[in-house]
């Protein structure tokens, strides 16, 4: 049986990028392409379980991993999305989703590969159900991007929040939750990111990760951390909270805490300094650090 560090489940998406001057570009996305990009450049074993029509086959290139680690799925649909930015720093947009994805199953998952971790990557609510989140913690350790339990697409493509009508039944089994600042406000009702990092905690989740602009921060029921994001430009955003998460749970198998926060933050800041998945090496982000965080090892 082939193991991995993680297993990341999720859909590659097409994604038509126009930006607040109204330049536009066609680029490949999904959470799955940019964790997975950001655990293998820290040098972590990771598979790619994802799903495409077959016409599609082309966006697997999109992958950094080895192919090897890729476990492909042809399915009825694929994902489209379409993201109008209005700001330069990319912190407002609008999202349409003009194709959905397949759901996935338990039974996606191969049974010949083992993880320690099932990092749950979904774009859009639906994507994948409760009840394999749970099925998953029998496997390993359970992380979740809240994304896909909190957009929902509309008959008209649109794209809106709710909460996550199961969050009380599900936090329990997962290990490593993340949210953004703004999701962790419509799951909790607090603005304020720390308060509400408190609350995910006291439903269940063991491992709370919010990202912020300008930071990000781990809750674990007892102390905070928080790395500030040192991005020095921002032309590669898109990716910012998947690259993060990514990194941030494979380095948790073998690191504390602060270390793996570290790492993270660095890694997604030099990512957002060029658009797409990383490509650069551990080296490079280690580099990275003793010139902007020497003031935070």
């Amino acid at each position: 049986m082939k193991h991995y560090e993680s297993i990341i489940i999720g859909h590659i998406s097409l994604d038509h990028n126009t930006d607040h001057l109204g330049n536009s570009a066609d680029i490949m996305g999904g959470a799955v392409t940019y964790s997975s990009a950001s655990a293998y450049a820290l040098g972590h074993k990771v598979a790619a379980v994802t799903k495409l029509n077959e016409a599609d086959v082309y966006r697997l290139d999109s992958l950094t991993i080895p192919r090897e680690d890729v476990y492909c799925i042809f399915s009825p649909s694929s994902y489209n999305m379409d993201n109008q930015y209005f700001t330069a720093d990319k912190e407002r947009r609008k999202c349409m989703c003009m194709s959905m994805g397949t759901p996935f199953t338990i039974e996606d998952i191969p049974k010949d590969i083992s993880g320690d971790i099932y990092h749950f990557a979904g774009l859009v609510y639906g994507d994948f159900s409760s009840e394999m989140i749970k099925e998953a913690s029998k496997l390993g350790k359970v992380a979740v991007d809240v994304q896909a339990c909190l957009r929902h697409a509309s008959d008209d493509h649109t794209m809106y929040f709710e909460d996550w009508a199961d969050k009380m039944d599900v936090l329990p089994y997962i290990d490593f939750l993340k949210t953004d600042a703004a999701e962790a406000e419509i799951m909790t009702g607090l603005e304020d990111r720390y308060e509400a990092a408190k609350l995910l905690h006291s439903w269940g989740a063991k491992e709370i990760m919010i990202t912020h602009n300008t930071e990000v921060i781990i809750y674990d029921g007892k102390d905070f951390y928080s790395v500030p994001i040192r991005a020095r430009n921002l032309s590669g955003r898109t990716g910012r909270g998947d690259t993060t998460f990514g990194a941030y749970i494979t380095e948790r198998l073998s690191h504390s805490i602060k270390d793996a926060l570290l790492y993270a933050t660095a890694t997604v800041s030099i990512k957002m300094e060029t658009p797409g998945p990383y490509k650069g090496t551990r080296a490079d982000i280690e580099n990275y650090i003793d010139e902007l965080y020497s003031d935070i090892k």
